[in-house]
């Protein structure tokens, strides 16, 4: 169901008839607010290893829950639909998401009830299926990698847990800064970023993040070559070939 070119292309994705997942330009996440939404993309997304030492606090295994549990159990009724608005519409409500068993295969999934003009109900179903689509189409859109750390042995588990929870101390203070500033000045001052301060903000997020990876690479392959070339720098035949391709895949 995830089509990268469409995503590049700022498409959204429609999951199912009521499920429809919007691509957000830099100006709709500005004026949403930057924090926010960041906050609860990165919270819809979260796994296990995100979340040790919370999850460790309230008794769950972080190496143990899977993500669809996670997010029932800890997220659904989170966010209002004023806050998700931005992504899933006005139509899906998570606050008014049930657990439920679904009698054809007895697996656990989320349904919502909604009403049409005529009085008709229907629901809107989340299963774990579903659930790893949106995460999956979130994730891309965003540049988001899937934290898929685990411990070798329980040992190594405390000292992980311990080390998240001193992070987190550490950090939850911390003024915030903003994330996509520096981005977003740093590409319209680059050499090769075809926006300008007042066009920028007109560009969907995955667009965004991708051009940023790209002119990086574009410009390191260029500063290897011209090293390679000079007869006084770095042996080309010793680089990885994947560096010197910048038209190749985006890490």
């Amino acid at each position: 169901m995830i089509d990268e070119l469409k995503i590049y292309r700022g498409d959204d994705l429609a999951v199912s008839k009521n499920i429809v997942l919007h691509q957000p330009t830099l100006n709709e996440i500005c004026d949403y607010g930057e924090k926010e939404y960041f906050h609860m993309v990165s919270t819809l997304t979260s796994v296990g290893a995100d979340l040790k030492w919370q999850l460790d606090n309230i008794g769950i295994d972080y190496t143990k829950i899977d993500d669809f549990e996670l997010f029932y159990k800890l997220f659904i009724k989170m966010f209002t639909v004023r806050q998700t608005s931005i992504i899933f519409g006005d139509t899906l409500d998570f606050t008014k998401f049930e657990l439920c068993t679904n009698t054809l295969n007895n697996e656990l999934c989320l349904v919502q009830q909604i009403y049409s003009e005529e009085e008709e109900s229907e629901n809107i179903v989340i299963d774990k299926f579903t659930y790893s689509v949106i995460t999956d189409y979130l994730r891309k859109i965003h540049g988001f990698k899937t934290n898929e750390q685990l411990p070798a042995n329980e040992s190594t588990k405390r000292i992980l847990i311990e080390d998240d929870r001193d992070a987190y101390l550490l950090n939850k203070n911390k003024e915030h800064h903003s994330y996509l500033l520096n981005l977003i000045s740093a590409m319209i001052n680059s050499e090769g970023f075809k926006y300008d301060h007042t066009k920028v903000w007109n560009m969907k997020i995955n667009a965004f993040m991708d051009s940023i990876k790209r002119i990086s690479k574009i410009k390191n392959a260029d500063l290897l070559l011209q090293s390679g070339y000079s007869g006084y720098g770095i042996n080309l035949k010793e680089i990885d070939q994947k560096q010197l391709d910048w038209y190749g895949e985006l890490n």
